[in-house]
């Protein structure tokens, strides 16, 4: 098939390329110059495994290409795929801008019968906007179908390739074939195609992402409960999650989840609610615990040092929101390097994917570093702020003999607190 997606994030490029892969012709658009021509290089402008080989791939065999001009490849395609940001207003909102800016300059250049995809996480009604959008500039027939993403970062070449489901949202039994046909090679063993109205496809992914967002946040709760009673959140997880009704995935205790969907979809669907004269009192709970976690470690920095903060020394392992990748959008993080700065302490971080991002967000506020030990050096204590595998199994003589003082906040629950004890460090960790 001949497909164009447009826009070239997150979403955008791993659409792309995996629909290069099995065999379609596809055209990226973006307005970014630069952006186009790295890709056409084949040299990917985000961090996710497995990305390069396929993008150097489909660019050899010419299944895939790059352009700013919208109007030949909405030409020149039967599928237009919408990949654009959806970020938070002000007011929680999503912001379509991107959305429908892309729609306006593209829709007076529809030639014959398209079918639009929203592979976006847009708010319930967003398929109807945007063929009422297209309608006014163009008279030809046009589909415009809900596929809301499903994609983990650090995962996402793997959950494209091989979803445990696919979500489209269409009225047109038009539509409907023509995306059982597009999604065929993914879905050869079987996992099923959910076909569903627009509003209630729009209204899914919203729905996943909100849930397991309050799954973390429960769990965080208890974990707060867990310190203040002397039980183990470890335990704890274990005991609930074999429970298959709740099920042993997203139950981990930490300093709160980040990254571009589940902050976002949260507030997202909350403003729906209200729109819509409903008090969602769960998802206001969530997004402000949330909040919270993310800071959870700063009472115990500051309680540690006795509040003479000023002129110490943190350095940081992890920057990116999770590992496998080089996000910091909302990470828990830099919101609290932010704060730590603002009390005196000097920062040094290390992260292997994520130091060019954090970069252009902190600039030269904080020291990096391109080996995680080298960070430790005359630091006062470690934060462990992501669960990267190479922090997993740490060498602690060497990193007692690098920091100033054996101290240790884990935000990610890493290391064994009896190990840690045994070798005198000052550990602290959450809920346990």
């Amino acid at each position: 098939m001949n497909i164009a997606v447009v826009g070239t994030g997150y979403v955008g490029l791993v659409t792309g390329v995996c629909l290069a892969e099995t065999g379609n012709q596809v055209i990226c658009v973006d307005i970014d110059e630069n952006k186009v021509k790295t890709l056409s290089q084949g040299i990917p402008t985000i961090y996710e495994s497995g990305l390069e080989r396929i993008l150097q791939g489909n660019l050899f065999h010419k299944r895939i290409s790059f352009t700013t001009d919208i109007t030949q490849a909405v030409k020149a395609s039967d599928i237009i795929f919408l990949a654009l940001p959806t970020p938070s207003a002000p007011n929680g909102s999503a912001d379509l801008s991107f959305l429908k800016a892309a729609v306006e300059e593209m829709a007076p250049h529809i030639n014959g019968y398209k079918i639009i995809v929203n592979k976006s996480t847009v708010p319930v009604g967003t398929a109807e906007l945007v063929k009422n959008i297209v309608s006014k500039h163009n008279s030809h027939e046009v589909d415009v179908v809900s596929n809301p993403e499903f994609l983990r970062e650090g995962l996402a070449i793997a959950d494209f390739m091989k979803p445990d489901r696919i979500i489209i949202g269409t009225s047109s039994e038009k539509a409907t074939d023509i995306m059982k046909e597009l999604y065929a090679p993914f879905v050869r063993q079987g996992n099923p195609i959910y076909f569903m109205d627009e509003k209630s496809a729009e209204l899914t992914k919203y729905a996943a992402n909100a849930f397991l967002a309050t799954k973390i946040t429960f769990m965080n709760e208890i974990a707060q409960l867990c310190e203040r009673v002397g039980a183990n959140i470890d335990d704890i997880r274990l005991g609930i999650g074999s429970d298959e009704r709740i099920g042993k995935r997203f139950l981990f205790a930490g300093i709160g989840y980040g990254g571009s969907c589940f902050p976002k979809d949260v507030k997202a669907l909350n403003f729906i609610a209200k729109e819509n004269g409903y008090d969602f009192q769960i998802l206001e709970a969530v997004h402000q615990v949330n909040e919270n976690q993310k800071l959870a470690l700063l009472p115990k920095i500051i309680s540690h040092f006795k509040g003479e903060l000023t002129g110490k020394k943190i350095a940081f392992w992890g920057l990116s929101f999770k590992p496998n990748t080089d996000d910091i959008r909302e990470a828990p993080s830099i919101a609290m390097i932010e704060v730590l700065i603002q009390l005196g302490v000097s920062i040094s971080v290390f992260d292997p994917e994520a130091i060019s991002n954090a970069r252009k967000k902190l600039e030269n506020l904080v020291q990096y570093f391109d080996n995680p030990y080298d960070a430790l050096v005359d630091a006062d204590a470690l934060v462990v702020a992501t669960e990267w595998t190479i922090f997993r199994t740490p060498d602690f003589t060497k990193m007692a003999e690098l920091l100033k003082e054996k101290t240790i906040f884990d935000g990610r629950n890493l290391y064994d607190i009896h190990k840690l004890k045994s070798l005198q460090f000052n550990y602290f960790s959450i809920g346990r």
